[in-house]
């Protein structure tokens, strides 16, 4: 089996060479309509991409949504993704969105180090519960935040979004020659071979390459949690639902909080 043409998104989606253009643009508008009720560029260490953006409801924040940003941790950043903070807002919600060191300049366990790093400072501005998504890498990074080793104390859920769950078929692509997992790292960061220390929901498009509807579900039996499988959903419109307030993703992020 192909494992570089298993996880590969963009090719088996229409027009998907676009997207990154849009997503900066609606990002941009997006924090710009805000005004101060975007505080951008918050750090939460010394590196220069360890740094968040905070987006505030216009009342007191509800509890706090973070999403951390997918990319096979090689690339983007979280100022592409700031529209995805609507939904929340809408609901009373303030959202978080980190960005972290790509590798090869950081290898998986540190970006997973920088993360947990994140939501602690994220969590010191806004009180309340604390409920952690994020897509692909990002998924796999919400997931591994649901994980006894870098669970915060005021995480209620979290919510990985088409997640690495399972780091090891990586091993046999050409990004590992950026990524350097080796055997041993893959395990450790692997959330499917941890135990949750909170709730949990998988979520998933339907549309997605058979190897993330795999890794999807893999999470959830391995958690014994729910999972969707949103229906016709693809790679990258899955997340497009955390810009609605009363989308069926927002809803779950955020049910009975």
């Amino acid at each position: 089996m192909d494992m570089d043409r298993e996880y590969a998104n963009g090719a088996f989606i229409p027009g998907s060479d676009a997207l990154p253009d849009l997503w900066a643009q609606k990002a941009a508008a997006f924090r710009a309509s805000l005004g101060k009720s975007a505080r951008l560029g918050l750090p939460y260490g010394p590196e220069p991409r360890q740094a968040l953006d905070l987006f505030l409801p216009q009342s007191t924040p509800r509890g706090l949504l973070v999403f951390v940003h997918g990319g096979y941790w090689l690339a983007m950043g979280r100022e592409s993704w700031s529209h995805l903070a609507a939904g929340a807002l809408a609901r009373g919600w303030a959202c978080a969105m980190p960005s972290y060191t790509l590798a090869p300049q950081a290898r998986i366990r540190h970006i997973t180090a920088e993360i947990a790093n994140a939501v602690a400072v994220a969590a010191a501005e806004v009180a309340g519960p604390l409920v952690i998504t994020g897509h692909s890498a990002g998924g796999h990074l919400a997931a591994r935040m649901g994980c006894a080793d870098h669970h915060h104390p005021r995480t209620a859920r979290v919510v990985p979004i088409s997640p690495l769950a399972d780091l090891e078929p990586l091993l046999q692509t050409e990004m590992n020659q950026t990524l350097w997992l080796d055997p041993e790292e893959a395990l450790a960061e692997s959330p499917a071979h941890h135990p949750r220390a909170c709730d949990a929901h998988v979520w998933v498009g339907g549309n997605e390459r058979p190897a993330f509807l795999w890794q999807a579900r893999t999470l959830s039996e391995s958690w014994d949690c729910a999972w969707t499988v949103d229906p016709g959903l693809h790679h990258f419109s899955v997340i497009d639902g955390l810009q609605h307030p009363d989308s069926a993703l927002l809803t779950t992020c955020l049910k009975g909080l």
